[in-house]
């Protein structure tokens, strides 16, 4: 199943990953696409500061990957941009990340294989002077709660 959304402004993009945030479950993956720029880092910084107490969201471009508490589970913002190797993942406890709380990924892509099958798909793209948030999911638990998302 996939859905689109079109957000007009970083706050609506912010709000959009309010929702998603809204409906997280230990277990889950964000998988966020886009080029540079696009907005994952908007929608990963909304997301954690809906579930967090947290007022610094900063990107993990050097860090590779930077931990949350939230109250049902921890959260895992990676930024896979300058991986070498998807093998690379593993020296950032990403498996225990994506299976044992709630991960949103940059640059997914990077991952290669070691990337969940079962994860929420967040493709942005440029659309007019906003974005188009493209969501596709494969299961029928992601499915019911993506309807939910207005």
């Amino acid at each position: 199943m996939q859905r689109v959304f079109i957000t007009g402004s970083e706050e609506q993009t912010a709000a959009l990953a309010a929702q998603f945030a809204g409906l997280a479950r230990k277990g889950d993956v964000f998988a966020l696409y886009g080029t540079l720029g696009m907005g994952k880092s908007v929608f990963a910084r909304a997301f954690i500061q809906t579930l967090t107490s947290a007022e610094e969201v900063p990107s993990p471009t050097f860090t590779l990957v930077q931990g949350y508490q939230a109250p049902a589970f921890e959260i895992s913002h990676f930024d896979l941009y300058r991986l070498k190797s998807p093998d690379e993942v593993f020296e950032l406890g990403f498996e225990e990340a994506v299976y044992g709380g709630v991960s949103l990924i940059e640059w997914p892509e990077k991952a290669g294989s070691w990337l969940p099958r079962d994860i929420f798909k967040i493709e942005i793209t440029p659309e007019g002077n906003g974005r188009k948030i493209t969501v596709s999911v494969t299961t029928a638990d992601k499915q019911a709660r993506l309807e939910q998302i207005k």
